[in-house]
């Protein structure tokens, strides 16, 4: 039994899985779009609308939980002076998942997971 495993497992250990979150999710916000599987874009989507959550608030603590996750100086300053201030009037809803077909490959479907822009 599944008993609070949520999420997708995406074929990794949990630490796999974890620097895979923090490394996507670093990219999304140096690129502001990134292209991966439909899977992993579903799987990203929560994790970094719960860090732009916390850019908007902007306060130390939200800085130091963000930190935890997205280690990079320059990606944490770029999170909360541009894109916090950027989603301050939007009450949620900061990312979109795009599906671009199949990769040539494995079959495997893609999507570009976008921050939106406002």
């Amino acid at each position: 039994m599944r008993h609070n495993a949520k999420g997708r497992q995406l074929s990794r250990t949990a630490s796999h899985k974890r620097a895979m979150m923090r490394n996507m999710a670093a990219s999304l916000f140096e690129h502001e779009a990134i292209t991966t599987t439909v899977a992993k874009a579903k799987e990203i989507r929560p994790y970094a609308e719960k860090i732009i959550t916390l850019a908007r608030r902007g306060d130390l603590h939200a800085i130091r939980q963000v930190e935890q996750k997205i280690p990079n100086k320059t990606i944490l300053t770029k999170l909360f002076k541009q894109i916090g201030p950027r989603f301050a009037a939007r009450p949620g809803g900061y990312t979109r998942i795009l599906k671009l077909g199949h990769r040539p490959g494995d079959g495997a479907e893609m999507a570009r997971i976008e921050l939106v822009g406002e």
